[in-house]
């Protein structure tokens, strides 16, 4: 587990609404059930074909396993960073996930030093990167809309806020980051980020000293700046987010957000 503000806030996410999936949904028709698996059996759903297709479509397309390749090309991570990353999946399936991904050379386990084990990708896991991006290119071409409310997942957003954002963009010094979610109860409503050290922490809790960046908007809001639909810039002029504090932590905001390029691709929808 990690120390300090990180643990804390794994607890806090799995305590108040980060609802964990029992298992995987039953084999939908036209698919035929196998187990395999040598540790512990395992249910997927198989083709029953030798088709090369249908051989990684049955380890590619299977429920969560994009999710774990996409978190796990930015780099190694650990068991508690890769539960962050699908806040739905119980622990025992990502277990399993990882123990059938490792069986099938996608994943290995990776020495993170200071006596921590994590996972990484393989050369074969490595080969699976550009169909996660060319996934995420489609979506954001032809899947954005009005956020569903199932969708509207507090839990994933500071996740993603923490893992992708870039602490250097402050420079050497510390910065602290205060995020008010103005549309949350009490007990959500407000998270501190501390960079410092090239570490960018999530606290649910104020870790003390000088606060450099107050930042306030909805959830919503928040959601549709990290998926690209509206920049920082004409969320700022729209009033849609408060940016206040120290003039260097303003101006070094955006690049702090680290926003990904598929933030920059486009929608061809009609509706959005």
């Amino acid at each position: 587990m990690p120390s300090g503000c990180s643990a804390r806030c794994h607890l806090f996410l799995h305590w108040f609404g980060c609802h964990r999936a029992k298992g995987d949904p039953k084999p939908c028709i036209g698919y035929s059930s196998r187990t395999v698996g040598t540790r512990k059996a395992r249910r997927i759903k198989s083709y029953g074909q030798f088709c090369p297709v249908a051989k990684a479509a049955e380890l590619f397309c299977e429920r969560w396993n994009a999710l774990i390749i996409r978190d796990l090309a930015h780099g190694p991570r650990r068991f508690t960073d890769l539960q962050r990353g699908v806040p739905l999946m119980s622990p025992s399936l990502l277990s399993s996930r990882l123990k059938w991904l490792i069986d099938e050379g996608v994943i290995e386990r990776h020495d993170m030093g200071e006596r921590r084990r994590g996972y990484a990708l393989t050369e074969a896991g490595r080969e699976f990167v550009p169909l996660v991006e060319g996934l995420g290119i489609w979506g954001q071409r032809w899947t954005r809309r009005t956020l569903q409310a199932h969708e509207i997942d507090l839990g994933l957003l500071v996740w993603s806020l923490e893992s992708s954002a870039n602490p250097d963009a402050f420079g050497p010094g510390r910065c602290l980051i205060r995020l008010e979610l103005t549309d949350q109860t009490d007990a959500k409503r407000f998270w501190w980020f501390l960079n410092q050290k090239g570490k960018c922490e999530l606290c649910v809790d104020d870790p003390g000293g000088e606060v450099n960046l107050y930042v306030a908007c909805t959830l919503p809001d928040a959601i549709h700046i990290v998926r690209g639909d509206i920049s920082p810039a004409h969320a700022i002029g729209d009033n849609r987010i408060e940016v206040l504090g120290d003039n260097w932590a303003r101006c070094a905001f955006t690049d702090w957000l680290n926003l990904g390029p598929l933030t920059k691709v486009q929608s061809r929808r009609s509706d959005t």
